[in-house]
C-alpha cells in the first residue's frame, strides 16, 4: 500500500514545490515508485519544475470530474522512469476540488506506487485541507524567517493536521516532520536568520532536514529539473536525498550546512 505524503506549509513562497519535486526524484531513484501531485489548482507550477509542461494533456480536476481516466493524465518522467506527475488544471477554480473526487484519485494512486506526494497550496484553505486529508506523513516547509515561522497559519497547519485529517479522525496520528529551506548559516550566525535550534522550539516537530540557500536549487527550477536530478552532488540535493532517506524510516543525523570558503563555496560539517 502506498504511503501519502504531503508537503505543506502555512506560507506560500517557501519552498514547498521544489521540495515536492525533489523528495519524489530522490525517492524514485531508489527504484521505488513514486507519484507527485499538484494540488494547487490555478496556478500549477509542479509541471514547470518538473520540466513536463508541454506535455499536459488532462489533469487532476479532469480526471475528479470524469473528463480523463488517471491513466490519461499521468505523466511520466522521462528521466527517472520510476517517477510519475499528476498535473493540476492552471484554467479552473479550486471549487473544483471536490472531497469524494480526491477520495477515488488518491485510492486509485495507492494500487499504482510506493509514494504518493501532495503538493498542497500554501495556507489553509480548502485545498491545502483536501491535499493533506488522507496523508500519512506531512512535510511542513518553512525559511528560518521570523515572518515565516511565527506565521500563525503554520501551527494551524500542524493542528489541522492533528485534528482534520483521515489518520486523526480514525483516532490515529499524522507522522509530522519540519524541513528547514533557504538556510544562510552566515546569516544565521549573524542573528539575520533564526537558527534551527529556535525553528524547533517554535514549532515543535521533528526535524527533516536543512537545505541550504543555494543557486543550484533556482537554476533546476529554471531547466525545469528537480535538483536532485539535474545537479545531485550539490549541497541542495545531497540534503533532500539525505531528507528522503529518513522518510524511509533510516536514523541519520541531520546536517547542518556551514559556510566555507575555497572551491566548494558549501560543507557540511555540524549535525543537529
Amino acid at each position: 500500500m502506498a504511503k501519502v505524503l504531503v508537503v505543506t506549509s502555512g506560507k506560500g513562497g517557501v519552498g514547498k514545490t521544489t521540495s515536492t519535486a525533489a523528495l519524489g526524484a530522490a525517492l524514485a531513484q531508489t527504484g521505488q515508485n513514486v507519484v507527485v501531485v499538484d494540488f494547487d489548482v490555478g496556478l500549477r507550477n509542479l509541471d514547470l519544475v518538473m520540466g513536463a509542461e508541454r506535455r499536459v494533456v488532462y489533469d487532476l480536476i479532469n480526471v475528479i470530474q470524469g473528463e480523463a481516466k488517471l491513466s490519461q493524465a499521468l505523466i511520466r518522467d522521462k528521466r527517472v522512469e520510476t517517477l510519475s506527475i499528476l498535473p493540476a488544471s492552471q484554467t479552473r477554480d479550486k471549487d473544483a476540488l471536490t472531497a469524494e473526487g480526491v477520495d477515488k484519485v488518491i485510492g486509485e494512486l495507492r494500487e499504482k506506487f510506493d509514494w504518493i506526494i501532495c503538493d498542497s497550496p500554501a495556507g489553509i484553505e480548502r485545498g491545502a485541507q483536501l491535499a493533506m486529508y488522507h496523508a500519512d506523513y506531512a512535510v511542513v516547509v518553512t525559511n528560518p524567517e521570523v515572518s515565516s515561522v511565527r506565521d500563525s497559519d503554520s501551527d494551524r497547519i500542524i493542528g489541522m493536521l492533528d485534528s482534520t485529517t483521515a489518520k486523526a479522525k480514525s483516532g490515529g496520528k499524522v507522522e509530522k516532520y519540519l524541513l528547514v529551506t533557504r538556510y544562510d548559516p552566515g546569516r544565521a550566525a549573524r542573528g539575520e536568520m533564526l537558527r534551527t535550534e529556535d525553528v524547533l522550539e517554535i514549532l515543535s516537530i521533528p526535524l527533516l532536514g536543512i537545505i541550504p540557500e543555494s543557486e543550484e536549487v533556482l537554476r533546476a527550477s529554471n531547466l525545469g529539473s528537480p535538483v536532485t536530478i539535474s545537479s545531485p552532488q550539490s549541497p541542495p540535493a545531497r540534503a533532500y536525498f539525505e531528507a528522503a532517506r529518513r522518510l524511509e524510516g533510516e536514523k541519520i543525523d541531520v546536517t547542518v550546512p556551514t559556510e566555507r570558503s575555497g572551491l566548494f563555496g558549501w560543507l557540511f560539517k555540524g549535525r543537529s
